[in-house]
């Protein structure tokens, strides 16, 4: 199995310190350890029974109240694993786990976006009611929006977009052609007035979101900027292994003349797609006339319906919001000209939710590798047991681990409850979806020392030799 290993994992061989586990033998060759004082051994600074879950892995399918308002498993397993708790409707505490998560999955978009020339932002949440009544959407979004007066009579809203707020502020410089494409984007609370707020994170009225905006020169300079932000999705998605399909949409009250959605299949999304099999025609159903389930592409395939959750979505707006602010731009005849524009949404917490919706067991998180909180989670014997001693050579593999593999620091999590079974333990781990679980028991011991690996992804479990321990993780990719 360990050639097998050697083969997946990309990461260059490292060793661990000649110091970790070199223990002396008894004369029946069996592994003797000299007690190291409290002072002296080195303790993990991920204690399991010192990180804060509100609900402490309990299981809510046995609690009636709470199972009644589970609606989909990605809800479910996350407030059982206590990454998240309700607070009002629609609205979660973000718990260290999933904060942990959500600051990964925000450095893999910051890699992304700016890899394609975005350059990062934050604007105010509290936007003025008079953009939003420059550009008719004030009334034409309704109740979606949070409203609230302030002490002097002035209008304002929670913004859910920043459209109106961003070409606002791009109208104070009139840029020079050789300035263009910008693409301004950040990564902010979002706010909407749901009816219904339902699924988690998956349907919230307060969420994560990452808004970009794009202003360029012409038309098929826009639509070169549009291809490429595109195309950063998708390379996005793929290294978190999720398996996004880009859809035909349509453009909702967000405007423009060309749109698309970025969909997870999953039984539990809410949005209806037709997708060809014998062509790459995908679009959502709400922008398909025909009835009929004959491909309008290709005109041979047939179009089978499924189910998708929308974690992304693409706008062309063309001079929508850039004319009526005049966010204008120098052509190189020095003449005035209103600048091209687009606009690309990501939902940073819907992706998370999203994620393990579509990765998950019904009883086990499984998370995107790149973004799981912590990647690994050592647990020692139980305390009292006939291998007990095996809880030092734990404790220092952690440090080693740290100190060995610099990209590790900060990524594993020592179980400590030794007062519970292995069992028990394992079982928690598995709730919370660790990529990789180690247990440290009598293999450990032994003249040859071997650590139980248990990959989650997979669901495979090996036994590795301290080097091909460090080798499996020295490979694993980290943000």
């Amino acid at each position: 199995m360990e050639h097998i290993i050697h083969r997946v994992w990309r990461r260059p061989f490292t060793h661990f310190p000649r110091t970790l586990i070199l223990p002396k033998r008894n004369h029946s060759g069996r592994a003797e350890h000299t007690p190291c004082t409290p002072s002296a051994r080195p303790k993990p600074a991920l204690l399991m029974s010192r990180l804060y879950q509100s609900s402490n892995l309990c299981d809510v399918g046995q609690d009636g109240r709470l199972s009644a308002e589970m609606t989909c498993k990605s809800q479910r397993l996350m407030q059982q694993a206590g990454l998240i708790h309700p607070s009002n409707p629609g609205c979660y505490y973000y718990l260290p786990a999933t904060v942990r998560s959500m600051e990964k999955l925000v450095r893999v978009i910051d890699q992304e976006m700016q890899g394609i020339g975005g350059q990062k932002l934050d604007m105010p949440s509290l936007c003025s009611a008079d953009l939003w009544r420059l550009t008719g959407r004030w009334d034409l979004m309704g109740k979606e929006l949070f409203r609230l007066t302030d002490r002097h009579g002035g209008d304002y809203c929670l913004g859910p977009t920043h459209e109106e707020a961003v070409t606002t502020l791009v109208t104070h410089q009139i840029f020079s052609y050789k300035q263009l494409p910008l693409l301004l984007y950040q990564i902010t609370r979002k706010f909407r007035d749901e009816p219904k707020p339902k699924f988690g994170l998956l349907r919230g009225r307060e969420f994560y979101m990452k808004d970009m905006y794009s202003f360029d020169v012409s038309e098929e300079a826009a639509h070169q900027t549009y291809e490429s932000v595109c195309q950063a999705y998708k390379q996005l998605f793929a290294r978190l292994g999720l398996p996004c399909v880009q859809v035909q949409a349509d453009t909702g009250n967000i405007g423009g003349t060309l749109s698309h959605e970025f969909q997870l299949p999953a039984d539990a999304g809410e949005d209806r797609l037709l997708l060809c099999g014998n062509c790459s025609f995908s679009a959502n159903v709400e922008t398909v006339s025909s009835d009929g389930t004959d491909c309008p592409q290709c005109k041979t395939g047939t179009l089978v319906e499924s189910k998708g959750i929308e974690v992304g979505h693409t706008f062309y707006l063309s001079k929508k919001y850039s004319e009526i602010f005049k966010a204008e731009f120098r052509d190189a005849q020095n003449k005035i000209v209103v600048t091209e524009m687009g606009c690309y949404g990501l939902g940073v917490t819907r992706i998370l939710a999203a994620a393990i919706e579509v990765m998950s067991t019904e009883e086990e998180i499984r998370w995107p590798g790149l973004i799981a909180p912590y990647q690994v989670c050592v647990i020692p014997p139980k305390k009292g047991s006939k291998v007990d001693e095996g809880t030092a050579l734990g404790e220092e593999l952690v440090h080693a681990l740290g100190e060995t593999l610099p990209h590790m620091k900060g990524e594993v999590v020592f179980d400590d409850r030794t007062q519970m079974t292995i069992g028990k333990r394992l079982k928690d781990a598995s709730k919370l979806g660790y990529p990789y679980v180690i247990v440290v028991g009598q293999g450990a011991l032994e003249e040859t020392p071997k650590f139980e690996v248990i990959c989650q992804q997979t669901g495979e479990t090996v036994f590795l030799s301290k080097d091909g321990l460090l080798d499996l993780l020295g490979r694993v990719e980290t943000v």
